[in-house]
Order: structure tokens, then C-alpha cells, then sequence
């Protein structure tokens, strides 16, 4: 008897599995300033009168500031104005449980211009700082964010700005509980939906009749969500560490090799040698590569001659800079990181004036226009109190850099670090919620954790899960790769690639999703058909009866909701 292989239904049906016990989470956030707030986030969460609708129900003041409950166009809010400290606020107390994670949402206004706003909880007298935002006058601006603590306590709830000439208005306050089991759960649902399909396969005889029992065997080649590991030039010539690599990962990012400082280490003599021979061997294997990076806005990681050149002559030699790389590598990468942690640093912009980085964007857009052009910035989902790169910086340079118009809009790409110490799960998945609002594709390029050996691979593995688990997050490299003269933070392997803790990690995350050689196995039911959810990647699919001793193979990609479904194939053996 011959069989027949049916591969039905091959598109990435929503399998989501939320138990109603839990909360769900709301991974939406409002960018735009609006002329009145929305509702709170969970109405209000455990917050008391989140809405104001109350009057000074639930909150006080802190600090010495004068506190007004009041009402516009239908709308009540409070205002802190008289504020003489930056932490002079209207407050509430409440109630913080170890052990919970807590997203924290409220929408701002000031009373002039525009001034940063912090969330903060004090807590035994330290601050936990929780978000921020750029409030605006004459407009409402939603500030996301969140936190966990180390105790359980009692803590104030404030709403702290350096411009103490500024009057805080506030409304809409949200603060959410949610426990590891719902946290959990939400990253079942969003893999369910975002990163794996439904396939369906029936087996069938050459009379079209189906065929029960039948083997079905799925093998996964190749995971399709983007996960990688940084390398440097050690790996060139090492058959040991290119092997542990190529069976793990499908990205990589250069270490140093295209940097700026490696390329042209003598003014004028340019030597690509070193990243020509890694990018052939990424090639070779299938592995794709971000372009690390065209400049990086740092003075101190300039290349040793620049610092001795004239204005006139620097700029020359950047335009050089962007278009010796950019044209070298044209169309050959996941995408480029264009100007290096220019939130933190302004090497460029010291030089040329405010518009340096945004020029150096449309250079490389011009030269590489089908390429992604990522800012890249540390800090941004790690540390909620660094000011200079928080969720709301990060807009306002995306803001300038989206009105580069060449030949249509730039593709631009939401690089995220994610060098983290102790990492602060709540506010990293909030802070992304708000970036994800842009509709931007958005990466962690560079993930690593500084913490001590007893928790470090647990904190990566929180990290590395949360990151997956976001529906706007399409793709990850850890900053991991092996250097015998030490890794910059965190190292996956030991000088014999055999796994360090963090190297086990990530092969327990593989597996899970899919990667390493992943199987499924089952029969096929008395109509003959077998269903499975799979992730996202390239499969092999074996069919076997063993009454008839016919066998079938064939070759698939299950593919995101964001490309066109595989179609249904039919054939004999």
C-alpha cells in the first residue's frame, strides 16, 4: 500500500492557553501626549482612587508641597505645585509583597514646558525607582514602569522632578500585583501566539483513505527566532569553538572586528582582513550578522589618531568611516548599529553640532537602504534611575531620526543592551511595552549579567525568558562569546567549550524552543491525521507505516504570523 502525505494548515493558528484564574497582562502603552488620560491599566490595580474621582480619598502629600484635588473639562486630577525639593509630592501608601511583580502605570502632566517625571516608591528609606516619563503641559503623557522588592513593607508612592518650578499633575494611577505563577503565564500565552504554529498532517493510501498509526516524525533544524552569541577573532581557526557555536546559534555580532578601531588602527590604511574571514565563516554556516558598529558616539573608543585631526579633516574622515563599511558589508546583515550608545555619549555631536548622529543615520540609510539602522543603548531596560536612556530618551531620539526621509522612511531597529546587574523583570518587560508602542522591530543585542555565581545564571535565564516571551522582541544575541583572555562580563563556556552554568541555560532554553535537534514524535489518530504546535524554524518531517514498510520525507518552514503561510503539500512514496 502507498501512502500519501497531507500537510494541512501549515499557518500559525493561535494556540493561546490563558487560564482565566490568572490576570492577564496589558502590554499596550500610549506614546502620545492626549488631551485627556485613558483609563488606568487593571482599574487601578491596588491603588486607592486611581481615577481621582474621589477627592483626597487614598492620598496625601509628601514632603512640602501644597496638594489640589480638582477638575477640568470633566476630568478630576491632582496637582503638586508650591514643590520646593525634587520629591515634594501627592502620595500614597501602600502595601508591597516580597516575591511579587508589580507594573506600575500613571499619566503626567507639568504645568510648563516639559520636565522628566520619575515613579518612586520609598521604602524603609531608600527609593525604588519604578519609571519616568517626559510630561508635557497642556497634554497627558503615560508613564510605564515597574518593580519588586526584597521585603515585604509598607511604601510611599511618589512622583518625583529636578524642575521643582514645574507643578505635577497626576491621574490614572495603576499598580498591578501579579504573582510568579501569572507572570509565568503570560509568557506561555505570547509563545503560544507569537512564536510557534499549529501543524497538521494527514496520512493517507493511494485510494485517498486515511491511515491510522502511522510514525509521524517532526525534526527541528533550525530554530526561527533569532538567537545568537557575540564572537571575536579567536573563534577564526578554532573547529572546537565553531562547533559548540554553529549548533547553538543562528545570529552572531562582532565583538570588535568591524569596529572603527579595528578596521583603520593607521590613518588611511584600512584592513578588513580579520572581519572579511568571520563574516565568510557566518556565511558558510548560515548564520546571519548585525553590523557592529559604523561609529561609536564614546570618545574614549575612537580610533588613537582621530583625537589630533582638525574638524574639518574628522569629518572627512567619518563620511570615509560610513562609507567604507557600510558599502563593504551593503545587504550582507540583520542590521546595522549606526551610531553607538549616542544617548550616553555625543563624540560626534561635541564635533559637528546636534545634528551629527541623525547625518550619519541618513549616510548609511543612502548607502545600505534595505538595511535595518539600529540606535543601540545600555541602560534602557536595565537600570530604571539612569535619566539619560530611559524608555522616554530613547523616543524622543527615535522621534528625530524617523524624519529622515531618503528614497521613503528609514527602517530603523530598537537596539536594547541589556547589560544587567540585578535585573528588574517588571520594568524591563514595561519599559519594552513602551518602546513597542513605535511598531519598530526591536532586538537585545547585548545580553549579559554581573552578578555573583550563585545567581547569575538564574538572573540570565529570567532575562533571556522575558525577552522571548515579548511579542515586539524579534530577536536576541547574548554578549557571552568565549575570549581566553576573559570575557567582557560573562562567559558561556570554559576554554574547553564545555557549558559553564550560563552555557547550560541557554541549551535548557534551546530545547525548549525547539532548537538543538528538537523532535516530535506521535501516530497518527483512526482518520489519520496528527497535530502538533511547533515552534517557529525549519523542520524535517519522516512518515512511516510499519504494516507496509513505506516511508515519506519532506522539508518545511513554519513561519511567523508575519509571513505567508507554507502551503499544503501533497505527494507518494
Amino acid at each position: 500500500m502507498k501512502l500519501l502525505l497531507l500537510l494541512l494548515a501549515f499557518c500559525c493558528l493561535s494556540l493561546s492557553i490563558c487560564e482565566e484564574k490568572y490576570v492577564p497582562y496589558d502590554y499596550s502603552a500610549t506614546i502620545e501626549c492626549l488631551g485627556n488620560p485613558n483609563k488606568p491599566q487593571y482599574n487601578g490595580g491596588i491603588i486607592v482612587n486611581p481615577e481621582l474621582q474621589n477627592g483626597s480619598q487614598g492620598w496625601s502629600q509628601l514632603g512640602n508641597v501644597k496638594v489640589d484635588f480638582t477638575e477640568s473639562g470633566g476630568n478630576k486630577f491632582v496637582i503638586a505645585r508650591g514643590r520646593n525639593q525634587s520629591y515634594d509630592s501627592v502620595s500614597q501608601m501602600v502595601y508591597l509583597e516580597k516575591g511579587l511583580l508589580y507594573t506600575f502605570s500613571a499619566w503626567l502632566q507639568v504645568s510648563q514646558g516639559n520636565a522628566p517625571v520619575r515613579a518612586v516608591f520609598k521604602k524603609n528609606g531608600e527609593y525604588k525607582h519604578a519609571g519616568s516619563v517626559i510630561a508635557e503641559s497642556k497634554c497627558w503623557s503615560m508613564l510605564k514602569g515597574g518593580l519588586t522588592v526584597d521585603e515585604s513593607g509598607p511604601a510611599d508612592l511618589l512622583f518625583e522632578s529636578e524642575d521643582i518650578s514645574a507643578e505635577i499633575w497626576v491621574d490614572s494611577v495603576s499598580l498591578q500585583p501579579f504573582t510568579q505563577e501569572e507572570w509565568n503565564s503570560h509568557h506561555e500565552q505570547i509563545i503560544n501566539m507569537k512564536r510557534k504554529g499549529a501543524v497538521r498532517i494527514r496520512a493517507v493510501n493511494s485510494a485517498g483513505e486515511p491511515v491510522p498509526n502511522a510514525t509521524i516524525s517532526i525534526l527541528q533544524n533550525r530554530l526561527g527566532f533569532p538567537f545568537g552569541c557575540a564572537v571575536e577573532n579567536n573563534i577564526l581557526g578554532n573547529q572546537a569553538y565553531q562547533d559548540w557555536f554553529t549548533k547553538r546559534f543562528t545570529v552572531t555580532t562582532f565583538g570588535n572586528e568591524m569596529k572603527w578601531y579595528s578596521t583603520e588602527v593607521v590613518r588611511g590604511k584600512e584592513d578588513y582582513s580579520t572581519a572579511d574571514a568571520m563574516v565568510k565563516l557566518f556565511q558558510q554556516h548560515g548564520i546571519a550578522i548585525r553590523g557592529h558598529n559604523i561609529i561609536w558616539d564614546n570618545p574614549i573608543y575612537q580610533p588613537s589618531w582621530v583625537n589630533a585631526l582638525s574638524v574639518s579633516d574628522l569629518y572627512n574622515a567619518v563620511k570615509r568611516r560610513v562609507f567604507s563599511v557600510v558599502t563593504r558589508y551593503k545587504g550582507q546583515l540583520a542590521g546595522w548599529d549606526v551610531v553607538n550608545e549616542n544617548l550616553h555619549f555625543s563624540f560626534l555631536e561635541s564635533k559637528f553640532g546636534p545634528k551629527a548622529s541623525y547625518n550619519v543615520f541618513a549616510q548609511a540609510h543612502a548607502l545600505d537602504p534595505k538595511t535595518t539602522m539600529f540606535m543601540n543603548e545600555y541602560n534602557t531596560l536595565e537600570q530604571p534611575g539612569d535619566p539619560v536612556a530611559t524608555p522616554a530618551r530613547y523616543l524622543q531620539k527615535l522621534r528625530e531620526l524617523q524624519s529622515i526621509h531618503m528614497a521613503g522612511n528609514i527602517p530603523l531597529g530598537i537596539g536594547l543592551q541589556c547589560h544587567f546587574s540585578t535585573p528588574n523583570i517588571p520594568y524591563m518587560r514595561s519599559a519594552i511595552d513602551t518602546l513597542a508602542a513605535t511598531g519598530l522591530p526591536i532586538w537585545l543585542t547585548e545580553v549579559d549579567v554581573a552578578a555573583p555565581p550563585n545567581v547569575q545564571a538564574n538572573y540570565f535565564e529570567q532575562i533571556l525568558r522575558e525577552g522571548h516571551a515579548h511579542p515586539q522582541v524579534k530577536g536576541m544575541v547574548t554578549w557571552a562569546g568565549y575570549n581566553p583572555k576573559g570575557c567582557y562580563r560573562m562567559c558561556l563556556t570554559d576554554g574547553n567549550f564545555r557549558n559553564l552554568p550560563t552555557g547550560d541555560v541557554v541549551d535548557k532554553l534551546l530545547r525548549e524552543w525547539g532548537g538543538l535537534s528538537g523532535q516530535t514524535t506521535g501516530l497518527t489518530d483512526a482518520d489519520g491525521f496528527f497535530e502538533a504546535s511547533l515552534f517557529h524554524g525549519d523542520y524535517n518531517l519522516d512518515i512511516s507505516h510499519p504494516l507496509t514498510n513505506s516511508t515519506a520525507s519532506h522539508s518545511f518552514k513554519l513561519a511567523s504570523e508575519d509571513s505567508n503561510p507554507s502551503p499544503s503539500i501533497v505527494f507518494r512514496v
